[in-house]
């Protein structure tokens, strides 16, 4: 199965992001990346992060406001190899 490329910009990682993982929060769990968050469906905002490079999908769309160049991991997907500030 193909991936994408996470590359976390402070800490110089680079993570691959399997595609049959549900949302981008579990990979970053999955290699121990601390991210916060509460209620992991799109409704809080607590997991909100900057996207520098790249793309993603939404699998729903959030209820939480989010600015232009951020995501909230725990309902997207990366479409492409993305940044991300952390």
């Amino acid at each position: 199965m193909s991936s994408s490329i996470v590359t976390l910009r402070t800490a110089g990682t680079q993570l691959p992001c399997p595609k049959n993982e549900r949302c981008l929060l579990d990979v970053l769990e999955l290699h121990d990346v601390e991210v916060e968050y509460q209620c992991r469906s799109g409704y809080c905002g607590a997991c909100r992060l900057k996207l520098v490079k790249g793309e993603v999908v939404y699998h729903q769309q959030p209820l939480a406001f989010i600015n232009d160049g951020e995501i909230l991991p725990c309902c997207c997907m990366p479409l492409t190899d993305i940044e991300l500030e952390l």
